[in-house]
This record gives C-alpha cells, sequence and structure tokens, in this order.
C-alpha cells in the first residue's frame, strides 16, 4: 500500500479534476482500498483511508491528505473514535517495529508530527476530554524509551494546543459579557429618553476608519471559526444531542454562528442609525456616509460588512423612507448594489473575490492581504456541494474526490482567517459596535413610520397597532 501515489502538497494544490458522475466509468488503479484516478484519491473504505493517515517507518502522508480526511471524517466517525483507531495503529506499527530500534525512534517523530497537524488545525476537537485522554496517552508512550530524544517535542505539541483552547475559551468569555449587554433601543429610550442621543456620526465622522473598525471584528470573528464547523453545521446529528438547532450546539458550531448574528447585527445597526434619526436632512447623511463606509469595505476586501451594510439599507423601513432618499447621492450606492447583485449567483461579486484573492496572493503588505468573504454565501457554496455529492458510492466507499472539494474551499478560508488586521485599533468605535442598542424589526417599522409618515391604508394599520403595542399609545 505504500508505493501507491502521492497526493498533491499542501496547501493549494488540491486535486482539481472536479466531481465527475462519469469518472468510475473510466480505469482506476487500486492500493490497499484505495483508489486513484489520475493518480488522485478518489474513493477508498473508511478503514483505508484511516491507515493512510497513520505514519510508517517509510511512509508519512502529505498536509493536503491529513487536512481533507481530518476535515471530512466526521461525516462517518466520531473524532475521538479516529482518535483510538490512530492510537492503535501507531502502537501497532512500534510493536513491529520493537526489534529495530533504530526504526522506532523514526516513527514516534512521525507520529507526533501528525498530532501537532491535528491540534494546529483542528484544536477544537480536544475539548472534548476523551479526545484529551487519548492524546496524553499516546503522546507519554511516544515520548518514553528515549524515543523521541526529549520530552520538548511532546510539550510543544501540548502548550500549543492549550494555548489555542485558553484562547478560545477566553474569546467566548467576551462574547458572553458583550451579550449580557445588549438592549433594546427603543425600551432604553422609553426607560430614559436622554439616556441614547449618541449616534454613529457624533462618534465616527470617517467613513475609512469605521471601515477599518469593522475589519478589526470581522477579521477576529473569523479567526475563531474552526474548519470542522463548516461540516458539523451540515453533517448527520448525533444521536445522543438534544440541540435541535441547524447548528448543533455551541462546541460543533458555535462560532460559525456567532459570525452569521455579527452580520445580522450590523445590519439592524445600520438601519437603526438611519429611521433613528428625527430630521430627513440628518438621515440623508446618515446613508451617504454609510454608503462611502461600504465603499471603503469594498476597497478593502471586506466583503461581509460591505453585504451587512448594503442589506440594513435594503431593509424596507429604510427603502420606503422616499423623501429621504430623495436627497442622497445614490449613484455610488447603486454601484455598490451592482457589485454585490445576485443576479447570475453573484457573478459580480465572485469576480470581485477573485480579484481581492490574486491581490492577497501577490500582496507586499499587510493590507493587501485581506480577503472576508460574504460569509452566508460562502455557507451556502458548501452546504450545496455537501448536500449535491453523495458522501458514499453505490460500493460502499467513501467518495474522496467530493471531499477533496469540500477541503479546497474550507481551506481558501482558512488562509483568508489568518490574516492579522494591520489597522489600529479604537476602543470606542469598536465598543459602539458591538454594544450600541439597535431596534427590533418591529420598532425600525414604528421609526420609520414616524420619520415618514404611512401612505396607504395598510401601513396606517400597521402603524396604529405598532404604537399601540410598542409605545402603548391609540
Amino acid at each position: 500500500m505504500r508505493g501507491m501515489p502521492q497526493t498533491p502538497p499542501f496547501p493549494g494544490a488540491f486535486p482539481t479534476s472536479g466531481y465527475n458522475k462519469n469518472l468510475y466509468q473510466t480505469k482506476e488503479e487500486a492500493y490497499g482500498g484505495l483508489y486513484y484516478h489520475d493518480n488522485s484519491l478518489v474513493s477508498g473504505s473508511l478503514e483505508a483511508l484511516i491507515q493512510h493517515l497513520v505514519p510508517t517507518v517509510d511512509y508519512y502522508p502529505d498536509r493536503t491528505y491529513i487536512f481533507t480526511f481530518l476535515l471530512s471524517s466526521r461525516l462517518f466517525i466520531h473524532p475521538h473514535e479516529l482518535m483510538s483507531k490512530v492510537r492503535q495503529l501507531c502502537v501497532e506499527q512500534q510493536r513491529l517495529s520493537d526489534p529495530q530500534a533504530d526504526k522506532v525512534r523514526k516513527i514516534a517523530p512521525k507520529v507526533l508530527q501528525l498530532l501537532t497537524e491535528w491540534t494546529e488545525t483542528f484544536p477544537y476537537d480536544f475539548r472534548d476530554e476523551r479526545m484529551m485522554r487519548s492524546l496524553k496517552e499516546l503522546t507519554h508512550r511516544l515520548a518514553s524509551g528515549d524515543e523521541v530524544g526529549s520530552l520538548k517535542a511532546v510539550q510543544q505539541v501540548t502548550q500549543g494546543l492549550i494555548r489555542k483552547l485558553t484562547a478560545l475559551s477566553q474569546y467566548e468569555e467576551a462574547l458572553a459579557k458583550i451579550n449580557a449587554t445588549l438592549t433594546d433601543r427603543l425600551a432604553v429610550l422609553k426607560a430614559k429618553p436622554q439616556s441614547i442621543q449618541r449616534d454613529v456620526l457624533s462618534l465616527c465622522s470617517d467613513p475609512f476608519t469605521l471601515a477599518q473598525q469593522l475589519t478589526h471584528i470581522e477579521l477576529e470573528r473569523l479567526s475563531y471559526i474552526g474548519p470542522e464547523e463548516f461540516i458539523q453545521a451540515f453533517g448527520p446529528k448525533d444521536p445522543l444531542d438534544n440541540d435541535k438547532s441547524c447548528f448543533g450546539g455551541h462546541k460543533k458550531a458555535g462560532n460559525l454562528q456567532t459570525y452569521v448574528e455579527w452580520f445580522n447585527r450590523l445590519s439592524y445597526l445600520v438601519a437603526t442609525e438611519i429611521c433613528m434619526a428625527v430630521k430627513k436632512k440628518h438621515r440623508a447623511r446618515v446613508i451617504e456616509f454609510f454608503i462611502d463606509v461600504a465603499r471603503e469595505c469594498f476597497n478593502i476586501g471586506n466583503f461581509n460588512s460591505l453585504m451587512a451594510i448594503i442589506s440594513g439599507m435594503n431593509m424596507s423601513p429604510v427603502s420606503r423612507l422616499k423623501k429621504t432618499w430623495g436627497k442622497v447621492k445614490t449613484a455610488k450606492f447603486d454601484i455598490l448594489e451592482h457589485q454585490m447583485d445576485p443576479s447570475s449567483n453573484f457573478y459580480n461579486y465572485r469576480t470581485a473575490l477573485r480579484g481581492a484573492n490574486q491581490r492577497s496572493i501577490t500582496a507586499h503588505s499587510s493590507r493587501e492581504k485581506i480577503v472576508i468573504p460574504f460569509f452566508s454565501l460562502l455557507i451556502k457554496d458548501i452546504y450545496f456541494l455537501n448536500e449535491g455529492c453523495a458522501n458514499r458510492l453505490p460500493s460502499g466507499h467513501v467518495n474522496f474526490e467530493k471531499f477533496w472539494e469540500l477541503a479546497k474551499q474550507v481551506s481558501e478560508f482558512m488562509t483568508w482567517r489568518q490574516v492579522e488586521c494591520p489597522f489600529e485599533r479604537d476602543r470606542k468605535i469598536l465598543q459602539y459596535l458591538l454594544t450600541a442598542p439597535v431596534f427590533s424589526e418591529d420598532a425600525l417599522c414604528l421609526a420609520s413610520y414616524e420619520s415618514e409618515g404611512p401612505e396607504n391604508t395598510m401601513e396606517k394599520d400597521r402603524w396604529k397597532s405598532l404604537r399601540s403595542s410598542l409605545l402603548n399609545r391609540v
């Protein structure tokens, strides 16, 4: 089996044949339960794929395969079960090599390297106590008998993992504190009418500065999304998991869900800032400000904030303000809407994204490296790829060609999320963006009608209903 073709080196060089329904009508080469086409692994039994993950004296799996298999295997086997099988195979390799001590010394560093790649790329797997226990048992075995030469390498693996898990816990605690302070703007206004006089323009009148601070939030939240969350969000439910949400629990895809919620918050914040302005002239100024912020986001490569701002301005409580829009120079907004036009499967956006990605690849500065995709569309693409192709072939083999494609998309995201934000942080602006009270959907509608009165009977009835339910007025 170890004489089989090698998969391409990581990153970027994934097999490019794509998913081909006619593939299996052509000649394949079989090696130890794995099937290859044009030198690319396309299918195999789960056991053979696990065996292919485990190093031997003469073999080490390439990084592309490690990433792809660790990403996709959770659709078939729990990471804890996979770790147990890997541990058993590693112990077996060592047992077989016992007569030759020099070979034992060669295997141990390779196994340790595999564990390093696992813990660095999928650290959240090890929030499971069983995973941590298995890791400690295996690393202890590798370090015993001076097989590694010293405990240093083992300590680096465990210490690096603990650092990442500690950072995640601190991030989750910070988010929990932010969420605990969030309040509905209308409720605050009713309780303390003078308590919310500040708006975004009073805090920051420079569109570029606000776009920079939005990029800080985007990159921080992106950085905590684990690659496995894309698979776990749409994968089969754990029968023991009682969480019925599509994201399946905070340890499964919680950071992904948090990021989607940030998009929604930003959209509502934009709509709130516009609708709460009393004077038409000021509302028009706020709209033009956010148009400029959106344009700066586009220039930076922050497509997620760009789309959230456009979504906020397209919400019906904002879009119905015809007198306000009549005072807005909309040419720049029309250009941005054209860039994010959903027609032809977001063709214009995808073209711009490819351009930003190319700029990132050839970047000479950290600012040019920024690529923040329109996240909901990325999730949709991965979802349809997952749903559109079977996990297993009629033979019962794992459809590994599908998982090359999934891993290719996720690995591109992994490259984007590793970029550090080059802009200076402004704590006041960041605090406002994250915690400023926003209107609910009903409160936005009411504020919109209060700004520009209802135009027809249906709107009048809606306005009266909202005043009655939200303001206790007739």
